[in-house]
């Protein structure tokens, strides 16, 4: 098992996806509407993709691979890897992450739609 740490983007974001999904299935259960919403699905798609990197971040369904765009924001020479948080859908959700800055951490840089 790994120690999750945010940057405060990623943080914000999981946050705000997080809101926007309660407020959501809150108001399609006053309205008696049993199918969950995309933003539920969402926020439930992103969840599991942060607790697989906790316990595997070689998790296969996650697609883990090398993204050399955004820097380590620990050291700029170390890697930084995109995990599938939707696969086959436009605009898919990506968590970007990388180790450290301590031995079994993760840090969670960002989470945004695909380009």
């Amino acid at each position: 098992m790994f120690n999750l740490r945010w940057t405060v983007e990623a943080d914000e974001k999981y946050k705000e996806l997080k809101a926007t999904a309660e407020t959501r299935r809150k108001k399609r259960e006053k309205q008696k509407i049993k199918k969950s919403s995309q933003a539920e699905g969402l926020f439930k798609q992103v969840a599991k993709t942060i607790k697989l990197l906790k316990k595997n971040p070689r998790h296969p369904s996650l697609n883990t691979h090398e993204y050399s765009t955004i820097p380590n924001p620990f050291d700029k020479k170390a890697k930084v890897f995109e995990a599938y948080a939707q696969n086959k859908t436009p605009c898919a959700y990506r968590v970007f992450w990388c180790y450290g800055p301590d031995k079994k951490d993760i840090t969670i840089i960002a989470i945004t739609p695909h380009p």
